[in-house]
């Protein structure tokens, strides 16, 4: 008869299973970073901006990109790897964060649920399809995780110290530089801040005049967060007059006349906020959005709007629920736990449960009334989240285990292995996905070169080389409907859809001949227009008259030379002054 291994010796093997699951996690994760930089921000963004500073040698404004003025902790990070010469390094920076994060969510739950739930905690958010979307990116959505988490975890360990100057200083510095990483951290100080009073009040009994420390308190959290965040506010109030810049610019720098359409006439406001939108572009009914908080964790997509850009692990919401169900953590049985300070123990576990959830669902609640919700501007909302979901865990085992008793335990442990492998079975799915998406092995064997494999994703490409080849460094190009994508061009180039009207619109509704808008464009300095072909059409024939859409043509026709074209994407050149291209 075979005798079951003891307990300790199981739970010993549990634990080498998570590691070597964590370790296949991360060399997955190298294995799909390991390509050049493709996605669309990191282009436009976060690649782009710091080698726009390294070829100026300096920090400079650019005012027809209204995206170099967010802030750029991380930015400044892959500005370093950019000036060694390596542009796929920016990714491990990137993903480093996300292991950061796995380690403080490790660290959190292992004396609160044991080392075996603390490692489930740290695979299950490794592997959540968003958090590997974005570890194999160049974005900076990972550095807010990072930041926001260890500033609401270090409001815990404020709590439990018996209020530590330290640890409330300490959180306050990582809020700040989570500002200084994204603006949506601008959300996480606002939450944060009002913390920080409940966490002293829900004590203050025992302490003099606790409103008024409470209060103190908060006002020095915000100021030490906004000292953290305030070099890219006086950089911004510098160049704009306005500290976030281009968040509520109407408010700073009110308009003095009404915008106006291409025909001088007062367009009227669309319809803002996140259900007029979803109303109207998506057709969706009023239950739809009703049940949008459900829905986004059973229904994202990557690349859909309507489906929030974005994949989440539906186990999110349902272990969560389990949190507050059933029986209770004890901290007090925990064999790994720790010094429980001066408060009582469970009592924390409890009010720190309740604030996590209120963050998740605070924090939600802001991004459901913007007019986009995708699952990236969420993510701050994850490491909470993916704690209360090991306490359902727990508590949900627990509760199994005590229905079951001792002598059918192994039961139970069959029936939560089954539901941990459903659920980590999910995310080991998407993973399996982005192999075939970004398709790494072919580039790692030589097989694709750099330029083959970026062109595979980026069609506009081979144009921008061609532009880097041939044009002079004084060509100055301006592009129209290419998404903003400019990281790989090493020309001057301005953007043509930053303004409404755009430059290009501008300059055609003001003209009367091709040739004027030939020498309009010569006198803002542009030799050079890049463009993509289809949504151009379209442009000129839905946002122009007929009669400015048949001069714009003419313009194209007599006024510019296609000089290079691939796949939808086109190089012209503008027509010296006195001559004419070839119709």
């Amino acid at each position: 008869m075979t005798q079951s291994l003891p307990e300790g010796a199981t739970d010993r093997r549990m634990t080498a299973v998570f590691g070597i699951f964590l370790l296949l996690l991360i060399s997955a994760v190298v294995l799909l970073s390991l390509v050049p930089p493709i996605s669309r921000d990191a282009l436009v963004h976060h690649l782009n901006i710091p080698k726009l500073y390294l070829l100026h040698g300096k920090m400079v404004e650019f005012p027809s990109m209204s995206f170099s003025y967010f802030p750029m902790n991380l930015d400044l990070l892959y500005m370093i790897s950019l000036w060694l010469g390596n542009d796929i390094a920016p990714k491990f920076i990137h993903f480093s964060f996300a292991l950061l994060t796995a380690w403080l969510i490790y660290d959190y739950l292992k004396p609160r649920a044991g080392k075996n739930y603390a490692l489930i905690g740290a695979l299950f958010f490794l592997s959540t399809p968003i958090v590997i979307k974005l570890s194999i990116t160049v974005y900076v959505d990972l550095g807010l995780i990072f930041f926001s988490t260890a500033a609401l975890l270090l409001l815990f360990r404020w709590e439990e110290s018996g209020f530590s100057l330290a640890f409330l200083t300490g959180s306050a510095v990582c809020c700040g530089l989570a500002m200084g990483t994204k603006y949506n951290g601008l959300i996480v100080c606002f939450l944060l801040t009002a913390f920080v009073p409940w966490i002293y009040s829900s004590h203050g009994i025992k302490f003099r005049h606790p409103s008024m420390k409470a209060i103190a308190y908060g006002a020095l959290y915000l100021a030490v967060a906004l000292m953290v965040f305030s070099p890219w506010m006086i950089r911004n109030w510098h160049w704009k007059g306005n500290p976030v810049y281009p968040l509520y610019d109407s408010v700073f720098n009110p308009p003095k006349t009404a915008a106006k359409t291409q025909e001088g006439v007062t367009r009227p406001k669309a319809a803002k906020g996140l259900f007029s939108y979803r109303s109207v572009v998506y057709e969706e009914t009023e239950w739809q959005m009703l049940l949008l908080p459900v829905r986004i964790f059973f229904e994202g997509q990557d690349g859909s709007g309507q489906y929030f850009d974005g994949k989440l692990n539906p186990f999110l919401l349902l272990f969560t629920v389990l949190a507050f169900v059933g029986v209770g953590i004890s901290h007090r049985r925990n064999r790994e736990g720790s010094d429980p300070g001066p408060f009582d123990p469970e009592r924390w576990l409890t009010g720190q449960k309740k604030m996590l959830l209120s963050f998740a669902i605070l924090y939600f609640l802001f991004a459901l009334f913007s007019t986009v919700l995708r699952i990236r501007y969420l993510s701050p909302m994850i490491p909470p989240l993916v704690i209360l979901s090991v306490f359902g865990m727990k508590s949900g085992m627990v509760w199994f285990e005590g229905k079951l008793g001792r002598e059918r335990r192994s039961i139970a442990r069959i029936a939560g292995g089954a539901i941990l492998i459903a659920c980590l079975g999910l995310n080991v799915h998407y993973i399996w996905t982005q192999f075939n998406i970004v398709d790494p092995f072919d580039y790692l064997a030589g097989k694709v070169s750099r330029d083959e494999y970026i062109t595979r994703y980026r069609p506009e490409y081979p144009v921008m080389q061609y532009a880097n080849r041939h044009l002079s460094e004084d060509a100055r190009i301006l592009f129209i409907f290419m998404g903003k994508r400019g990281y790989y061009c090493d020309r001057p180039y301005l953007l043509d859809d930053e303004g409404r009207p755009s430059l290009m619109a501008k300059i055609v509704n003001r003209s009367d001949s091709p040739e004027e808008i030939a020498s309009r464009l010569r006198e803002s300095k542009i030799t050079h227009l890049m463009l993509q072909s289809d949504i151009f059409n379209r442009w000129v024939t839905e946002d122009f008259t007929a009669e400015k859409g048949r001069l714009f043509m003419a313009f194209l026709r007599r006024q510019t030379t296609l000089l290079y074209s691939h796949h939808l994407f086109g190089l012209l050149a503008v027509t010296p002054p006195g001559k004419a291209a070839v119709e």
